[in-house]
């Protein structure tokens, strides 16, 4: 293997290249990356960036003079358009290709827009371009509309409302975060209401209409509410379209095993838009989470140099809205659900458990028993609901033990 591809300017790809330096690889490192900016971590366009406390360089995955410190080429403002699987090659924009050995696509996801709903007021949320724009219509005054009231919606929210703006929530469902369950979700909406926001729930947006003054939003209910910009948080579609093209199997991403390989020889999929194969779980997963990104490009490099190396961390992301902290860790895949803390007090943990053993949580405002179950997940452990109810009880304690070493005799 004499020179490595890597497609996408995230911490995936980075993650990759940097994994592969530090371990000794001395061939041609090559990064693909459509956006013109140095590649750069995204949680912090629904939070510091857009709140205006951190600026660009605050959130590069590396500072400019890495690459050219550690011989890794960056092709900036450049698009893979095509793949040659038998050739080795990759198709480029400019109308040029890059040979390759060995090729990562770490091409991430984009956000998914909705029929109808464009034009200079409505906005989605994906990149450092996405905030900008965003970020220049939110003042004191303007009111925001949010279509759901997943992490980028609800983080946009608390950002939005900090800057004294007003602020709408639509989701189809009656909670928002849904996914984690309604302790968390029925804390986080009386967080948003009790700063200000109006959480509409059950009730979605049908149809817009751009008028003189802004945008008019008629609604499930019957209702039509006026705001000046929109931001659309419906999710998000994987970049997989390059490999699909060129024959690799794409099922909601590209396809992966357990080691990153794809369908075709020599060509591995990463971070936001790979749909790996967890032992675990027995089953493919997608994770749109910066930290797995991170983990995953660093364990990627260990198989390219040859290692045999399965990619089986737990899934770990945070989420900062107002001063609650969010986090969770695993995938939870059934078991019973226990609660430890106070729900009334905002500060509790929900831990899935199978067979007496933690397969995942989310925490808010509890950052120590994340730190205790990262812990525990890594080994084998047994532990009851009870025991995990009841504050008094030390996580801690559930670790195995070191062994003591009999200490030496000493003679006078």
């Amino acid at each position: 293997m004499s020179r490595v591809v890597l497609v996408g300017g995230g911490v995936a790809t980075t993650a990759t290249a940097a994994g592969l330096r530090s371990a000794g690889f001395d061939g041609d490192i090559v990064l693909v990356a459509d956006e013109e900016h140095l590649p750069y971590e995204r949680p912090p366009l629904s939070k510091e960036y857009l709140a205006g406390t951190f600026d660009r360089t605050d959130f590069q995955v590396n500072h400019e003079g890495w690459y050219p410190d550690n011989d890794v080429d960056l092709l900036l403002g450049t698009r893979a358009v095509g793949l040659d699987v038998a050739e080795r090659r990759v198709l480029l924009s400019d109308g040029g290709s890059l040979a390759y050995d060995s090729l990562v696509l770490g091409t991430g996801a984009r956000a998914k827009t909705l029929p109808g709903f464009g034009g200079q007021r409505v906005h989605v949320l994906r990149t450092i371009a996405d905030a900008e724009r965003l970020g220049a219509q939110i003042k004191p005054g303007r009111h925001l509309a949010v279509l759901g009231a997943g992490f980028v919606g609800c983080e946009l929210a608390a950002v939005a409302a900090g800057r004294g703006a007003r602020v709408t929530v639509f989701s189809p469902g009656p909670l928002p975060l849904r996914s984690l369950g309604p302790e968390i979700g029925g804390a986080m909406l009386d967080i948003h209401r009790e700063q200000g926001v109006e959480m509409r729930m059950e009730e979605t947006v049908t149809s817009m209409t751009e008028t003189m003054f802004g945008l008019e939003l008629r609604t499930s209910s019957g209702h039509v509410v006026e705001c000046d910009e929109l931001l659309v948080g419906v999710g998000s579609v994987p970049n997989a379209e390059i490999a699909a093209d060129a024959g690799i199997k794409v099922d909601g991403g590209i396809l992966t095993d357990e080691h990153g390989r794809t369908s075709a020889p020599n060509v591995y999929a990463i971070g936001d838009v790979a749909a790996r194969y967890h032992p675990r779980y027995e089953r493919r997963i997608r994770v749109e989470h910066h930290d797995t990104a991170m983990r995953h490009g660093a364990n990627l490099a260990r198989n390219l140099l040859g290692e045999s190396e399965p990619f089986t961390e737990e899934h770990y992301f945070w989420s900062h809205q107002y001063d609650h902290n969010l986090q969770s860790l695993g995938y939870a895949d059934g078991g019973s659900r226990v609660v430890r803390g106070s729900v009334a007090d905002r500060s509790f943990s929900i831990f899935s458990v199978v067979e007496g053993q933690i397969r995942a949580m989310v925490a808010l405002n509890r950052p120590q028993d994340l730190l205790q179950a990262r812990k525990l997940m890594a080994v084998p452990h047994q532990v009851t609901g009870e025991q995990l109810s009841d504050e008094e009880f030390s996580l801690k304690s559930l670790l195995p033990q070191r062994t003591r070493q009999p200490q030496r005799e000493v003679r006078a």
